[in-house]
């Protein structure tokens, strides 16, 4: 019998023990700066200094020694490696810590903070350092187009039909970190509740949470490790 269809999402809750701020939980970024000044199209092009000052510092926090992947992103690394079905791993954040960590079968629906786009040409690109209103472009040489490569507020996500695939064929669903307020993201439990078991991972109770079959509570790093665990011990 072949081992069951599984699909993770993550958000900003599993890197909270890195040291990378979430974005809704009281002092999280959204309390400190508007959503309307920094993350959306219409505020890059009314002030996009404001906004690349903004991101240059996101990138720079990620940049520090000391964010590195915690347990929770190793254990779901070493669930990729050895879960013999299909899985994907669908992260709502734009850090790197999955990636680091090894996942594989992975897909950044909200765009990379490492990377950069041309608003020009398309082109995206890996990038580590700041971005300016005079950066030029490595593609086309083009100069002041460049922004970061993150879905914004009133932007479509990215591989959402590859996603939608996956969701149509899981078998279990599993929430992890997540606000249960950011749509599309959100939605995507009540897309599977019919067929699919749905475990969400959190460190408290979310308005989301009735709509799982299973919650475990606590910190990402004691609860995502027993989960894979469990998992790996079922197949």
């Amino acid at each position: 019998m072949p081992a069951p269809s599984l699909v993770i999402l993550t958000g900003a809750g599993i890197s909270a023990e890195s040291g990378l701020a979430t974005f809704r939980d009281a002092g999280g970024l959204w309390s400190r700066v508007r959503i309307e000044d920094v993350a959306t199209p219409e505020a890059f092009a009314r002030d996009p200094a404001r906004v690349h000052g903004f991101y240059n510092a996101r990138r720079e926090q990620l940049a520090d020694p000391a964010v590195q992947p915690n347990a929770a992103h190793r254990a779901l690394a070493e669930l990729d490696a050895r879960w013999p079905g299909d899985f994907l791993l669908v992260t709502q954040n734009v850090d790197d810590l999955h990636d680091r960590a090894g996942s594989k079968r992975l897909l950044h629906m909200h765009g990379e903070l490492r990377k950069a786009r041309c608003t020009r040409c398309a082109a995206v690109t890996p990038w580590a350092g700041d971005l300016s209103t005079t950066t030029s472009c490595p593609a086309c040489g083009g100069a002041g187009g460049m922004r970061p490569h993150v879905v914004w507020f009133g932007e479509i996500p990215l591989e959402m039909d590859r996603i939608a695939a996956a969701l149509d064929e899981c078998d279990i669903f599993a929430a992890i970190g997540t606000s249960g307020l950011v749509h599309p993201a959100a939605g995507f439990v009540a897309e599977v509740a019919h067929r699919a078991r749905t475990v969400e991972l959190n460190v408290d109770r979310t308005d989301g949470t009735r709509l799982f079959d299973e919650a475990r509570h606590g910190k990402a790093t004691d609860t995502v490790p027993r989960f894979v665990a469990d998992l790996l011990a079922a197949t």
